[in-house]
């Protein structure tokens, strides 16, 4: 999250925002593609490969009597299983449509949430209150998910499968996965798991937006000062 808001600031800035005074939302959308791209590649990708393998090694209807000693314990260990096994680059397979999830999900979200809090601060004259932060956070938050869930779908299979060397994996790159579930599984199956994500991601979102400009403005306050 950290590297999510300090890269959207640098994009900013890079884009020739004066101090002061809002993007664009044309702007705006692509300071929040380099910060989704950026979070993807530096952070995470690596963890979702780990939080896969830790999550899918057993079946949830597995039998606990017939399972066995576990192959990955922990992030740390389950990374060093990954790169010890697999080679250093596995930590970021499936990062091009990681980066594609993140880099979408970013910039709808920014744009769509600097969208909502100008039209809603012009609406009312007045500048917004923490609820309303809240709100502009959730509604664009669900924006992204909509928007990016074939790419997670994807990503989610490509991080998922063990290669094993002399075998051709079942997915092989994002087109080919995304023609091959929709092929057996139905064009729906890229939207598979959209109410999860929406009921974890949404209010997370909200929060986050809420502190962020609870922040930013007591740090402005005490610049000031």
């Amino acid at each position: 999250m950290a590297i999510r808001f300090w890269s959207f600031e640098f994009y900013k800035t890079l884009l020739g925002q004066e101090e002061g005074k809002p993007l664009g939302n044309f702007l705006t959308f692509f300071a929040g593609l380099g910060s989704g791209v950026t979070e993807a590649i530096l952070v995470v990708t690596p963890f979702e490969v780990c939080k896969i393998r830790l999550q899918g090694q057993y079946h949830s209807l597995s039998d606990p009597s017939e399972i066995g000693p576990r192959k990955y314990r922990n992030v740390i260990q389950t990374a060093y299983t990954v790169a010890r096994e697999e080679g250093v680059q596995a930590l970021w397979k499936g990062v091009g449509p990681t980066v594609m999830r993140q880099g979408i999900n970013q910039a709808v979200n920014f744009t769509a949430y600097q969208a909502f809090k100008k039209r809603w601060t012009e609406f009312q004259g007045t500048e917004l209150s923490s609820w309303q932060h809240f709100l502009c956070g959730g509604f664009s938050g669900a924006l992204g998910p909509i928007a990016n869930c074939p790419l997670d779908v994807v990503k989610t299979r490509l991080q998922k499968q063990v290669v094993v060397e002399g075998i051709t994996p079942k997915y092989t790159g994002m087109v080919q996965a995304v023609r091959l579930i929709a092929a057996e599984e139905g064009v729906f199956a890229l939207w598979r798991g959209l109410q999860p994500r929406l009921m974890r991601i949404v209010p997370g979102q909200a929060i986050t937006f809420m502190v962020f400009e609870k922040v930013s403005q007591f740090l402005m306050e005490m610049k000031k000062n």
